[in-house]
């Protein structure tokens, strides 16, 4: 089985993949579009699972700390549901809380330049989602 996760904002989408045996995520791309034009990344999401015959996606759901939904939450069920209406893959809503900060941290600690946190938090957030996810699977 082969898994993406997925870490969604407001105008990039993080991408992780799984290797062939859904033990391993690493980084696969950052979907940039234009401000919650998610319909695009929608179709480039079944593009992508469809293209590397992914049979589930992992997507962040983001939780307030106290675990309220807001607003982000409820776009991330919409993309869900459109994933699943589009397509026949189905989606996992996974809780997100603090991945951007772990992201942020380890990048730090490495000695990357901020530029290029920027230009990867998103996707290294989308493999610490499908990390998640397949480190619980495999209990």
């Amino acid at each position: 089985m082969k898994y993406i996760g997925l870490d969604l904002g407001q105008r990039t989408l993080g991408v992780a993949i799984s290797d062939e045996l859904g033990i391993i995520a690493r980084n696969y791309d950052t979907f940039r579009f234009q401000d919650d034009d998610y319909d695009k990344a929608i179709d480039y999401t079944i593009d992508t699972c469809n293209k590397e015959k992914v049979t589930k996606v992992i997507l962040g759901l983001p939780k307030h700390m106290n675990g309220d939904l807001g607003v982000r939450a409820n776009i991330s069920f919409d993309f869900k549901k459109k994933i699943e209406e589009k397509s026949n893959i189905e989606v996992i809503l996974l809780d997100e809380r603090l991945t951007t900060v772990m992201v942020d941290k380890t990048m730090i600690q490495g000695n990357v330049r901020r530029k290029d946190r920027r230009q990867k938090k998103d996707e290294m957030a989308a493999v610490i989602i499908l990390q998640n996810y397949l480190d619980k699977m495999s209990f």
